[in-house]
């Protein structure tokens, strides 16, 4: 793109979730929007593709969307005029264990606490609050970082969630199914499960399964980037793929710049505008481990020793707490893990347009160091026929993407990152984005998943930077 072209109010660089919100909220107040995308098709981390045969649709990235249905900004939005509709599978989650049973997360608190035994009135307790005051906590969790506007709430989820998983788990429940099942909520954070803050990514995914689900997209995660687009053509903006932006200069010199990259790809093209501190911050910042994803094409559903997993959007496979801390913990000790915790989706059993008749996709992916080269697809499908004895013979074709695939098909994805950067206590606290979105340029704001509220579809961090560019 050249200066030399018309003059637009804002230029968005990326089209993720938050580049597409603050596109669209920067449109409804009037103002003239480009979006400009490096990669052939709208979305970031929210496409889908036939990665495997024709016919069959996987998500590239983002695959089941919590807060994609919790986001308060894309309640607001007429996205189902524009095709979006989402799913909700008869269970958000199911853990599969060693002896042939299953941990399912149901809708409701009181039914999932009755199939955890002894443990059942101590998650009613846990989550039972949280879950009935979710409205009051929602802007604590899906905004920018302030005070509470509900001190009491926020004070009873914050003091939990400051907690390790490991210790919150060991403290909160006696047996392993429960103990389990709060591992893998956790293990969503990509922090090692003994560190701080892991518990609150238990908490929050655990509060969403109750108060809104973990739905899927019909046809794929790429309707809701598609949905996002069409919605923001509507209001007058312009987007445009297949444009990489290499340097700020390249682009008008009076619009206010929104860019959902990450800290680093900031620092790469922007650095020049930055004052050298900030520049050295951006550079700093630090990234979790990346993931290794495996997506498969299948002739019939995955055949769970546990029969009730099937009732399931999404399947934690890696049986228990300690077997899922070690998992994360070689992940962040740059150790390729014998036994990886894997995170599950089979979107088919919900969602027939996704693959041809009487076929089904699923895929899943699991936490490597950041960067890693090697293919642990072997390992994944391992530890799936562990709780699927015949999973292995029922694949028709698969695709392995590892952290530099990833990063290919994504830049910001750096080192196969999929959450935005490393959520640790001092990163969260003192990361270079705690300028809330805007940077030392008066006229660039970064809007990614490594700005407050943090990673996930729902268009937060983008929405917030452009209300805040917009009072300034």
């Amino acid at each position: 793109m050249s200066a030399s072209e018309r003059q637009f109010d804002s230029v968005v660089v990326g089209s993720g979730p938050n580049g597409l919100a603050a596109a669209i909220t920067l449109a409804q107040r009037g103002q003239s929007v480009l979006v400009l995308e490096a990669e052939p098709a709208t979305g970031g981390g929210m496409r889908s593709a036939e990665l495997t045969l024709p016919g069959f649709i996987h998500d590239v990235c983002a695959a089941v969307v919590p807060l994609a249905l919790a986001s308060p900004f894309f309640r607001t939005l007429p996205l189902a005029q524009h095709g979006l509709a989402f799913i909700q599978p008869d269970a958000p989650l199911a853990h599969p264990l060693d002896d042939g049973t299953a941990v399912i997360v149901e809708r409701s608190v009181e039914q999932t606490a009755t199939n955890l035994g002894p443990d059942g009135r101590s998650y009613a307790r846990l989550f039972g609050p949280l879950a009935r005051d979710w409205v009051k906590l929602e802007p604590l969790l899906l905004g920018s970082l302030k005070f509470p506007e509900h001190p009491v709430i926020g004070a009873r989820f914050g003091l939990d969630a400051l907690r390790s998983a490991s210790s919150l788990a060991k403290s909160k429940f006696r047996d392993v199914p429960a103990r389990a099942l709060f591992a893998g909520l956790a293990a969503h954070s990509i922090l090692p499960l003994e560190d701080s803050p892991s518990a609150a990514f238990g908490l929050t995914l655990g509060i969403l399964a109750h108060a809104v689900g973990w739905p899927i997209v019909r046809g794929g995660t790429q309707k809701l980037a598609d949905a996002l687009a069409a919605h923001l053509r509507s209001l007058g903006g312009e987007v445009r793929t297949g444009s990489t932006v290499a340097s700020i200069d390249e682009l008008p010199p009076n619009s206010t710049v929104f860019c959902d990259v990450s800290p680093r790809a900031l620092a790469a093209i922007a650095g020049s505008r930055f004052a050298l501190g900030f520049h050295a911050a951006l550079q700093r910042y630090r990234y979790s481990p990346g993931v290794c994803k495996v997506d498969w094409a299948l002739d019939a559903p995955i055949p769970w020793k546990a029969p009730e997993c099937a009732r399931a959007g999404t399947v934690h496979v890696g049986g228990t707490l300690e077997e899922i801390a070690r998992s994360e913990r070689d992940a962040w000790s740059a150790v390729e893990s014998p036994a990886p915790f894997v995170l599950l989706a089979q979107p088919t059993l919900f969602d027939s347009s996704r693959a041809p008749a009487g076929k089904h996709t699923a895929w899943g992916y699991c936490h490597v160091p950041n960067g890693w080269t090697k293919d642990v697809s072997g390992a994944i499908e391992a530890q799936i026929e562990r709780f699927a004895p015949g999973f292995r013979s029922r694949i028709l074709q698969r695709s392995v993407m590892r952290p530099s695939d990833l990063q290919a098909q994504n830049a910001n994805l750096v080192g196969g990152d999929v959450g935005g950067g490393a959520v640790t206590l001092s990163q969260l606290f003192m990361r270079p984005t705690w300028r809330r979105y805007s940077t030392t340029d008066p006229r660039i704001y970064i809007c990614s998943a490594s700005t407050p509220p943090g990673g996930g579809v729902h268009g937060m961090c983008g929405h917030l930077a452009a209300k805040r560019a917009l009072r300034k």
